[in-house]
């Protein structure tokens, strides 16, 4: 489903280039959770971007579901992403002045479907998260784990092939990050595809599988036998 082939990604800092991944290659199958693991700098995040069409690598090739994200314009790379890919954020990125159930319909007013036609969507998937008697209220009346399922509700609106999840328990603590990957782990058991990254060891337990990444480079991946309890 995706392919990172020969993937390397460079960055100038003044005269400097500065080699933020080299050399990656793998694939992730339909239907697979996968746990990006690594330090700071060691490229976790620099290979999300990637995989969600935010940036180009400088060599190499991916591919979603038979489609490039390398070598194309910029708008192609917006088609892609609005159509195949959802994004949950350590800082969840809701509009203020929105309502739970306007925050989960944005994607699809963003590409010109009234929200009457929207509406119905996103209530059901706000139920589905646990916050079917939230819908009307705004982030500031929402706790930071109803924020972030409102965040992930408003990522599946599009009916995407993955959900690509960046420290989603980052800004959360340790109670309300296991009912986060809790739901993450049953959105998974039920066919959707996710790739987090991660640097806690125990969210990347909920994945069934782990690539460790050092240096720019895959040093790890390897399937998860068991999570702890």
């Amino acid at each position: 489903m995706i392919q990172v082939r020969k993937v390397s990604k460079i960055y100038l800092q003044g005269k400097q280039e500065i080699c933020a991944l080299s050399d990656v290659t793998f694939s992730i199958g339909k239907g697979e959770f996968i746990s990006i693991m690594g330090a700071s700098g060691s490229g976790k995040s620099t290979l999300l971007n990637l995989i969600g069409g935010l940036d180009q690598p400088s060599m190499g090739e991916i591919f979603i579901d038979g489609s490039p994200l390398h070598g194309i314009s910029d708008d192609e790379l917006t088609l892609i992403r609005r159509k195949k890919i959802g994004f949950v954020f350590q800082f969840f990125n809701l509009l203020p002045i929105l309502t739970a159930e306007e925050n989960v319909g944005l994607p699809l007013l963003l590409d010109g479907i009234p929200f009457s036609q929207i509406r119905g969507k996103a209530i059901d998937l706000l139920a589905s998260v646990g916050l079917g008697s939230r819908t009307k209220h705004r982030p500031e009346q929402l706790s930071g784990g109803e924020m972030q399922r409102v965040a992930i509700a408003r990522a599946l609106i599009t009916d995407p092939s993955v959900l690509l999840a960046d420290e989603p328990t980052g800004n959360l603590d340790s109670h309300i990050s296991e009912e986060i990957l809790g739901l993450l782990k049953n959105l998974n058991q039920a066919g959707q595809t996710i790739v987090m990254v991660t640097h806690d060891a125990r969210a990347a337990s909920f994945g069934n599988r782990i690539i460790k990444l050092k240096d720019g480079g895959i040093i790890e991946d390897v399937a998860v036998s068991g999570r702890a309890e």
